[in-house]
């Protein structure tokens, strides 16, 4: 048996308890660069137990709708950023903790120039391109110790 999911539109509020919403929406907090460049300043917060933060490019294999989730991972020592390389919409998938298991799955559909952080230990999907190449740029924890949990779900979920 699979449990329905529908996709919602990702917004600032509505990915608020799961992370931040990177995008270049509103007034620029300044404009710098002889002002041809708005900088939106601080847009996400990165968040480490230790370690340094890091820039990796990861290139991941597309996937199409309707798709099932059947696991989310999370990582206890440090906040994740997804910030795609192209203007392409990606899939993101979160859950809220209740006592260390992922529960009330959530499906959310990124608009072009919409990029996403996940905060330290929020379930989460893993990265879903949904058009090619699949190229981002993810910022996360650089350091020692493991730093991943998988939960496996009884039954998979069908995001539509």
């Amino acid at each position: 048996m699979t449990i329905p999911l529908k996709l919602e539109k990702l917004t600032a509020k509505s990915f608020e308890p799961y992370g931040d919403l990177l995008d270049a929406s509103g007034t620029a907090d300044k404009l710098i660069n002889q002002g041809k460049c708005g900088r939106y300043h601080d847009r996400a917060r990165l968040d480490f137990s230790d370690g340094r933060a890091g820039i990796s490019i990861f290139k991941g294999e597309m996937e199409t709708l309707p798709l099932k989730l059947k696991m989310v991972e999370r990582h206890p020592e440090g906040s994740q950023a997804f910030v795609p390389m192209t203007a392409a919409p990606f899939l993101v998938v979160v859950c809220r903790d209740d006592n260390g298991t992922p529960v009330d799955p959530k499906a959310f559909l990124t608009a072009p120039g919409q990029a996403i952080n996940f905060h330290r230990g929020t379930w989460h999907g893993v990265l879903t391109p949904l058009s090619e190449p699949g190229l981002f740029a993810v910022v996360d924890r650089i350091g020692e110790g493991a730093n991943l949990e998988e939960h496996w779900f009884k039954e998979d979920y069908l995001i539509e």
